[in-house]
């Protein structure tokens, strides 16, 4: 019996499907992607922009979001992006989670190793505002009490195509 009901609930039971993208269709991706890699030509000179993920100490739901960036239905590469193992060699750094005490250090180390100008980014509602964990002992907060921050991108987490989003926007009108 336990068997049966089980697998009405997996075959007949409600569908649980992840919210429509940011972007209506295919073709507005495209288009936004597009005009992406036009801007990121315009400021880079034709390479690719490159970004440095790093994690504060997250529940790695964002991890989640941005390795999709890279999947056969974003696929940033295409649009100029693309991620780097090396702070080094990295234009952007993307920051992750609230900054546990634990990870300060390594969130500093990082930054310091970017080529300046770097832009910072803090991705998700942890790195933004330390999230629900602020008032922990085990965490010194957003990101931005650690390194400076150019951009915000909150959400719990936020999608590939809100990242996308707020991406265009800071590189459409940099500060």
């Amino acid at each position: 019996m336990y068997i049966l009901n089980l697998f009405q609930t997996l075959f007949l039971g409600p569908k649980v499907t992840e919210h429509p993208s940011a972007f209506a269709s295919d073709d507005e991706l495209e288009t936004a992607g597009s005009e992406l890699k036009r801007i990121i030509d315009a400021l880079y000179g034709g390479r690719s922009l490159r970004i440095r993920a790093v994690d504060g100490g997250s529940t790695n739901a964002e991890e989640i979001e941005l390795t999709a960036l890279g999947n056969a239905y974003y696929d940033i590469e295409r649009f100029g992006l693309s991620f780097v193992a090396s702070p080094r060699h990295a234009d952007m750094l993307f920051v992750t989670g609230p900054v546990t005490r634990n990870l300060e250090t390594a969130v500093k180390t990082t930054y310091e190793a970017t080529p300046h100008p770097c832009i910072v980014v803090a991705v998700g509602d942890g790195a933004c505002t330390g999230g629900i964990w602020k008032d922990s002992y085990a965490v010194v907060g957003a990101v931005e009490n650690v390194i400076p921050v150019h951009l915000k991108i909150p959400g719990d987490p936020p999608s590939p195509a809100q990242i996308l989003k707020a991406l265009m926007g800071v590189l459409k009108h940099p500060a």
